[in-house]
């Protein structure tokens, strides 16, 4: 896509880079010119995936840290800051998935999706608000992109905490736009269908693995290359274009 060209010399965090949509979307902006910092818990996954981007003429810097460790997160902000420039592009990405029934009485589960997906996700923009502020007050482009899903919009048996909490970072991107867009940054929310990552894998509950064991034989599933490119469109488009929100599902998938 033409429009990818523009993310050279960009600086890009992208969180939840250790694997799935977050790994593909940091090696597709490495490889349409940004430097990409790169956030996630496990070390080891994320220095393995900064070798390649470094090997396939990127540059990538590691960051294993929590999206919900604030002073971690500001001491990496300061990091970025002084080695890699003013971030212009914040993948918002990060988050877990363990869907169950209320009567399972999963509690902890839901509380973890509750602190990753909303609590982590509010504190990356926090962290990176200011930076994409200047970014887009010198004339250039501007991006946070925020990850949510289409269960944002759905109603799923035993997936009512996953979806809510999708559904408040679709509302939250949404109202973030209110307040940055006068600013000439660009907030946009992604909203997957199925996508074959190990984010599925995360789920323990019975139910919830028959569910998604059935989706698997019913339909083609995307890739996370496919969010990728769809991200990297977003942020390579015209300063003064703004996708608001783009749902991506597989084809076969209503």
């Amino acid at each position: 896509m033409s429009q990818s060209s523009s993310l050279k010399d960009r600086v890009a965090v992208v969180t939840g880079a250790s694997s799935g949509i977050g790994e593909a979307t940091a090696r597709k902006l490495a490889r349409e010119g940004a430097a990409v910092a790169l956030f996630a818990r496990r070390k080891d996954r994320l220095e393995s995936l900064a070798k390649t981007i470094r090997e396939e003429g990127g540059h990538a810097r590691v960051f294993a840290v929590d999206a919900k460790d604030r002073p971690g997160l500001a001491e990496a902000a300061r990091v970025i800051a002084g080695e890699l420039g003013v971030v212009d592009l914040v993948v918002n990405n990060a988050g877990v998935m363990l869907p169950a029934p209320f009567e399972a009485h999963h509690l902890d589960d839901f509380e973890q999706m509750i602190d990753v997906n909303i609590t982590g996700a509010v504190r990356i923009v926090d962290a990176f608000v200011d930076p994409l502020v200047a970014a887009a007050a010198k004339g250039g482009r501007a991006d946070l992109v925020n990850i949510s899903s289409m269960g944002a919009n759905g109603v799923y048996t035993n997936f009512a905490v996953y979806c809510a909490t999708k559904a408040a970072i679709t509302h939250l991107s949404r109202n973030l736009r209110a307040e940055l867009g006068p600013k000439y940054v660009r907030v946009a929310v992604v909203e997957p269908g199925l996508v074959e990552t190990e984010l599925q894998g995360h789920a323990t509950d019975a139910s919830a693995q028959e569910w998604i064991a059935q989706a698997r034989k019913a339909m083609t599933w995307l890739k996370a290359d496919d969010i990728a490119e769809t991200i990297a469109y977003v942020a390579g488009l015209p300063r003064h274009v703004n996708l608001e929100r783009v749902t991506v599902v597989p084809t076969q998938q209503v």
